[in-house]
């Protein structure tokens, strides 16, 4: 088992995650060629609009679960709302925000977008920290119509037309459905005013995630309501990522590879959780750190990744002990 570990130490996070990134675009985007269904629950973008995907987006069913009339909803029907609450909760908790990292089609194709970058040799864009505080806060208006919009219609105060507002502006019902040969969404529903709203902002968004992430790493993660949804039931999942202050520097490795710029990775030398709500758990942070155990990912309170001296070593392409 030690030596197991050992290896994980030392492992080339890159490749890793090169490749779990592939399965799951694959498993995702293709699933239903392949006779893979999911289910309704995945805690990632992964749109129904795409019929041949392997897994449906949670946000598609529990808007149209939440927008039952209330009389319905607060019955028996609820049931079914929290057994598929509980699938989602069931998923989530496996991988934490490793969905965002690891599984999520959107996320793949903003890193896949980056290589794209780097290998063109042009420059990334950052935001200051005042503008980092600021736009995160988008994540979590989107959040909100996510779960409000739908309860307001079936209160009576929203019309029929609001039904499934976010989904109609979300990025991932053009994009994923695009992989397997279908651009019918790319359309503007003239269908009444608010249908006119809702599927050109879809567009207009989508242009803006495309431009975004070509000039920003993650720039979709920013804004994506299903990372803040995370967020708020990551006290309940398995996976941890965990910080020893007293054995970090201060020297910033962790921040400078960190594609969502989150700075307590590096300054917060108090908190023992380091799990961020814009953190999409990518370890990089974790593979960065030149210091024995000041970074870790947990599983039920035993270190599955480590930073360690050896492996930074073996990562930077030397050993320990060498003077280079």
């Amino acid at each position: 088992m030690n030596r197991l570990l050992e290896k994980i130490q030392r492992a080339d996070i890159r490749k890793f995650r090169f490749w779990i990134q592939l399965f799951f675009f694959v498993l995702f985007v293709y699933g239903g060629y392949l006779a893979v269904d999911l289910g309704r629950e995945m805690p990632i973008f992964s749109c129904g609009y795409d019929h041949e995907a392997g897994g449906m987006c949670y946000f598609m069913p529990l808007q149209h679960q939440l927008a039952r009339p209330w009389d319905r909803l607060f019955s028996m029907a609820s049931l079914g709302v929290l057994t598929a609450f509980l699938t989602f909760l069931a998923w989530f908790v496996i991988f934490n925000k490793a969905w965002c990292g690891y599984a999520c089609p959107l996320g793949t194709i903003q890193d896949w977008m980056t290589a794209l970058r780097k290998r063109l040799r042009i420059p990334y864009s950052s935001y200051s920290r005042e503008s980092f505080t600021k736009l995160k806060k988008i994540k979590y208006i989107f959040l909100a119509i996510v779960v409000i919009f739908p309860l307001l219609l079936g209160a009576g105060l929203l019309g029929g037309e609001w039904r499934g507002a976010f989904c109609k502006m979300c990025p991932g019902r053009l994009i994923t459905p695009m992989f397997v040969g279908d651009f019918s969404q790319w359309t503007i529903d003239f269908s009444n005013k608010t249908a006119i709203f809702l599927t050109a902002f879809g567009i207009a968004f989508t242009v803006l995630f495309f431009v975004g992430s070509f000039v920003k790493k993650r720039f979709f993660c920013f804004f994506c309501p299903m990372s803040a949804m995370h967020y708020i039931f990551s006290p309940f999942a398995l996976l941890r990522l965990k910080k020893e202050g007293d054995k970090c520097t201060k020297c910033g490795d962790c921040y400078r590879v960190c594609d969502m710029q989150i700075w307590d990775i590096a300054d917060d030398v108090t908190s023992k959780n380091i799990l961020r709500d814009d953190c999409i758990l990518c370890l990089k942070c974790v593979a960065a750190c030149p210091e024995e155990d000041a970074l870790h990912l947990d599983i039920v309170n035993m270190a599955l990744f480590r930073s360690t001296k050896g492996g930074f070593a073996k990562r930077m392409g030397f050993e320990e002990g060498d003077n280079r």
